[in-house]
Formats: C-alpha cells, structure tokens, sequence
C-alpha cells in the first residue's frame, strides 16, 4: 500500500516539474509579447488611424461638411425670418383683441352686429395664427430631421470612402489589423498611420 502511494506521489511530482518547465521554457519562446517585439526594432501588422483627425483635414469631408451646416443656417436663417413676422403679426393681433374689449366695455360699437362682426374677425385671425405657429413648428422640425439624415448620410459617405481606400491601402495583406485611434487608451511609436491615410485620400479626392 505504502508503495502505491509512493508510487502516485511520485508521478504526481514528476508531473508538476514538467509544468513549470513547460511554462518557464516552452511558452516564452514560442509567443513574445509585443512589448518584446517593439524593443526588438519589430512592428506587428497592426495600423491605427485617427477618425476625428481624418474628419478634420480630409477635403471631402471638410467641404460636405462645411456645405451641409451653410445650407442648414440657411434654412435656419429664412425660419427666423419668419418666426419675427408671425411675432409680430401675432402682436398686432393681440392689440386688436384689447382695442376691441375696450370699445366692447365703453358701448363702442355702433350696433350689435358690428361687435359681432369683428368678433368673429378675430376669432378666425387666432385660428389663422394658432395654424401658422404650427406651421412654423412643423417647419423647424422638418428642418432638423432633414439635417439630421443628410449628416448621417455624409457620416456613411465617408466610411465607405474610408473602408475603400484602406481596402487598397492593404491590398497586399500586410496589415493584419487597422484599429481606430478612439478605442485605445495607449499606443507605442510607429503604428499610426493617419498623415499617411489623409494624404492618400486627398489625393484619390482631387483625382
């Protein structure tokens, strides 16, 4: 009995020694970190790019977006135009409604009819009003929805543009990787390739 469990003991121990050289010979060489890499003057296959910086100088996307938010302040602009006219239509209106609760009060009018008359004047000018500001509303709306979609039209715009140029950019397969600069928290020297993306972009754009 006692040499059976010599016996265990002693495979078991023979198997924990295999390990630990396993471990401290086998993996190290056969996987090196990246940090070894790097200091050993090697770069692994990975590229990052800066979006925000490519949305900065790219000239496609600077000139739609520069076109887009013109055309947005524009639209913006005329609404305001007509937002100041409806206030002040609105004002007038307001004072008509007090010239005639006054008249109303001192027995104004020249007959009952009259009063009648511009009553329902007024009545039908506040529904008109009551359209228009929701006219207007509506108008402002649609103006940001409109915005909205053309921006997010531009956005796809540009990933494609992005995704094709670096498609060819790494038609070689050198790159195994091309990581956007936003995810990361650190980065070594030499990965970044951004100057190089936008100057390659500009020039397929002025093409």
């Amino acid at each position: 009995m006692n040499k059976v469990h010599l016996i265990i003991e002693s495979v078991l121990v023979a198997a924990v020694v295999a390990l630990f050289i396993l471990f401290f010979t086998v993996t190290p060489g056969a996987k090196r970190h990246a940090t070894e890499v790097e200091a050993q003057g090697e770069l692994l296959p990975i590229a990052i790019v800066n979006t925000d910086s490519i949305l900065k100088h790219y000239t496609l996307a600077v000139e739609a977006t520069e076109k887009l938010q013109t055309q947005y302040e524009e639209s913006m602009v005329k609404l305001d135009g007509k937002a100041k006219a409806f206030q002040k239509e609105y004002e007038t209106f307001q004072q008509d409604v007090l010239n005639f609760q006054k008249k109303l009060e001192a027995n104004a009018f020249l007959s009952r009819e009259r009063a009648e008359s511009e009553q329902q004047r007024l009545q039908k000018k506040e529904q008109q009003l009551l359209a228009k500001q929701q006219e207007l509303e509506n108008l402002r709306q649609k103006l940001s929805n409109d915005f909205l979609a053309q921006q997010n039209e531009l956005t796809m715009q540009l990933q494609d543009s992005l995704q094709l140029f670096l498609r060819d950019y790494n038609a070689d397969g050198h790159l195994h990787l091309i990581i956007n600069d936003a995810v990361l928290l650190n980065k070594a020297a030499g990965y970044d390739v951004t100057d190089e993306v936008i100057e390659g972009l500009n020039a397929r754009y002025g093409k």
